[in-house]
């Protein structure tokens, strides 16, 4: 348990309280950190000495000091792995730069809109290629926001929808197929049971275990079905359905006054080039998904031999995100060259443009590491989740974890950092609680559900800044959206996962009944709203126009739009 106890828990509470009030993420972020450094330096038990503990406060420049010092080791931090996360951003943020100047970005959304000709349609094709897009959330998350950031404004989808349906697929599909997700979690395990001396031939494998626990890992299951529930039946409820009937009524992707992570229009200007053509757009993103799973594969092939199973787990994911995204800039040299759209220099100065439109969420994404070098420190994770070992009822176990990994989740920022904490924990107590393999991988499943949770909860989550850049969506904006959703899911996970306890019902059989579930709360959720409001649950204006051609409106808004963005 913390020696800070309690206190650890103020830093991250009072950062996501305050981003939540008052909207401003770098300022919220900052001020969390700062009041970490403050009790840090302090001790952890003020009133036995006030006047020492102001002392202590006012030698370290009222905390400032050691503040700056987090906000620093955040950045080196874990062997280079978050500057190499830098790196890529900045790298990614001049791919798309050179995608958006070639003209690429307005091809793709010319072409795209031929065929996605209403919201239904555009929000199902960014749904499937979230889905198909699983190797890591980063990559998933900078390619599909980039690609139906400009659709999705021509169809009246808000901002706010779409960095939901980028956001609540990215991270899921990477939990349960192959990924740099994966490898973590099969390492993580993997440890764990080496501690417990469960190895040998009576043993499961880390990589059986990790199968195992799909069919646990209900939360990102059913938050990517959830995600397709939305889509397809157009209904919405809480703020999202504010800001989809904002979107389809004023044409407004996102609210007066919001402060989008990334708008590429308002840093770069207008495409250099006079023909738009797909290869702009498909070459450089092509490049970057081949470049980054060779990378992948080769890095993995020379730790750990020809196995296929090896390669993945033992792929350096980072160091693959850099090379295919500078693989990405330097295809969108060549094709600026090729067809006479921009010179070195030119292409020199979009790269360089493309770092700047980046720097917001690079400021608050080392603000939300900082957050997590002052938990760390602090000994948040250990306070709440010394309580995972007070459980002693088995039927309980595996919905305690979940809720236990959701709020270190949301606290941290950080679902790795959480995972990290939790795992070597759960499964000790789970294999002497019960002896039982079947219940490791329950709460190894739960772990990564609860961790999920909080990423997609947490506004200082680094999947929450990095889904709100390449959507082009305000931060907070996309958390108090989302956030209606996503305690959903959690909800009915909670429900399945003590049923699977006290039953011991298959977890395979389990699924089925959540969709089912959250296809009724969707219906019933959407309706209550919607008629608390005396609006309809579907944001388009009238039922029978949810199949049709979207016409944008020219102008401004009507009064009746004025009137009824009002009633919202």
């Amino acid at each position: 348990m913390s020696e800070f106890g309690a206190l650890s828990l103020i830093p991250p509470l009072f950062a996501i309280a305050l981003a939540l009030v008052t909207r401003k993420a770098v300022l919220s972020l900052f001020l969390g950190i700062w009041s970490g450094g403050i009790i840090y330096v302090g001790g952890p038990n003020p009133r036995a000495d006030p006047t020492g503990w102001v002392h202590a406060v006012v030698a370290d420049g009222f905390g400032l000091f050691t503040t700056f010092d987090w906000i620093v080791m955040a950045i080196i931090a874990d062997d280079g792995f978050h500057a190499q996360i830098l790196l890529f951003l900045l790298l990614i943020g001049s791919g798309v730069a050179m995608v958006w100047t070639l003209g690429g970005a307005y091809a793709v959304r010319d072409w795209a809109l031929r065929r996605l000709d209403t919201p239904r349609k555009g929000m199902l094709a960014t749904w499937v290629l979230g889905l198909l897009l699983f190797f890591d959330d980063y990559a998933n998350t900078a390619i599909v926001g980039s690609t139906m950031k400009d659709v999705s404004d021509q169809l009246q989808v808000s901002r706010e929808k779409l960095s939901y349906v980028v956001d609540s697929t990215a991270a899921p599909v990477s939990t349960v197929l192959l990924s740099s997700w994966v490898a973590f979690q099969i390492g993580l395990i993997d440890d764990a049971y080496g501690r417990l001396g469960l190895t040998g031939e009576d043993a499961p494998s880390a990589f059986e275990v990790f199968l195992s626990s799909i069919p646990f890992n209900m939360y990102a299951i059913l938050a990517i079905a959830m995600v397709g529930i939305i889509v397809v039946t157009g209904r919405d409820y809480g703020e999202m359905l504010t800001a989809e009937r904002r979107a389809w009524r004023t044409g407004k992707v996102y609210r007066d006054g919001a402060r989008p992570m990334q708008d590429a229009e308002a840093g770069l200007g207008e495409p250099a080039a006079d023909t738009h053509r797909l290869s702009s757009f498909f070459v450089p993103v092509v490049v970057l998904i081949v470049v980054t799973l060779g990378a992948a594969l080769y890095t993995g092939y020379l730790a750990a031999g020809a196995d296929l199973t090896g390669m993945v787990i033992e792929g350096d994911y980072t160091a693959a995100l850099i090379y295919g995204s500078f693989a990405m800039v330097a295809s969108g040299f060549l094709l600026g060259k090729f067809h006479g759209i921009l010179d070195v220099g030119a292409s020199t100065d979009t790269t360089i443009n493309g770092f700047g439109i980046m720097l917001t969420a690079v400021t608050i994404l080392v603000l939300a590491w900082g957050i997590g070098t002052a938990v760390g420190t602090l000994g948040t994770g250990e306070y709440v989740s010394g309580f995972a070992e007070a459980v002693l009822n088995p039927a309980v176990l595996p919905a305690v974890v979940f809720a236990i990994a959701a709020v270190i989740a949301f606290a941290t920022g950080t679902s790795w950092g959480a995972m990290t904490i939790l795992t070597p924990i759960v499964i000790p107590v789970a294999w002497e609680l019960t002896g039982s393999h079947e219940m490791t991988a329950a709460v190894v499943g739960m772990v990564f559900s609860g961790t999920v949770l909080g990423d997609h909860t947490s506004p200082i989550s680094d999947t929450s800044v990095l889904s709100s850049t390449f959507t082009g969506a305000d931060l907070i904006d996309h958390v108090r959206t989302q956030l209606y959703y996503a305690l959903t899911v959690g909800v009915v996970v909670v429900a399945l996962i003590l049923v699977w306890g006290l039953t011991g019902i298959s977890p395979l059989l389990l699924l089925p009944v959540g969709v089912l579930a959250l296809v009724g709360l969707v219906y019933a959720l959407s309706e209550f709203d919607a008629r608390r409001r005396g609006v309809s649950p579907v944001a388009v204006r009238e039922a029978s126009e949810v199949n049709q051609p979207v016409k944008p409106p020219i102008g401004g808004q009507t009064a009746d739009d004025e009137k009824q963005t009002a009633d919202d």
